[in-house]
């Protein structure tokens, strides 16, 4: 007998992230915990690799909330205040947290690899990819 308090435990190997999943430019993002690995409903994990002097696209992630812990390297996060573009320099072991539609993209300005994990509060990844960062995105009426 399967109830919520008798369910298994699933165990993803670092090893056996799968890449099939949503992708923005300059970033191989792989996909260890979502709907269609495990059967999780509100949660997606994962990591993605920037490779040296690249950046992603700009882009948002919908609805979801997303934290990023930075595992390796020294990524940029970069998102726009009002005519501004802000810059967040980090290193190993940093968070960062972007909020339901932010418009961001991540670079990687060194020559080293660069490596965060990712989780968000989506089944799955959801990206959005726009043309800038001040781009409108739309918010659906019951999300605001």
């Amino acid at each position: 007998m399967t109830d919520q308090w008798h369910q298994p435990l699933h165990h993803i190997r670092g090893g056996s992230l799968t890449g099939d999943t949503n992708q923005t430019t300059g970033m191989r993002r792989l996909e260890a915990i979502s709907g269609k690995t495990v059967g999780s409903q509100k949660v997606w994990m994962g990591e993605t690799h920037v490779t040296p002097h690249t950046n992603s696209g700009d882009h948002h992630h919908g609805e979801a909330e997303t934290a990023i812990y930075v595992k390796s390297g020294h990524p940029v996060f970069v998102f726009a205040d009002g005519p501004s573009e802000i810059r967040l320099e980090t290193s190993p072991g940093d968070y960062v947290f972007v909020p339901p539609y932010v418009p961001h993209r991540e670079e990687n300005p060194t020559a080293e690899d660069a490596v965060v994990i990712i989780a968000r509060s989506s089944q799955e990844g959801i990206v959005v990819n726009l043309p800038s960062l001040w781009a409108e995105v739309e918010i659906p009426a019951d999300e605001d």
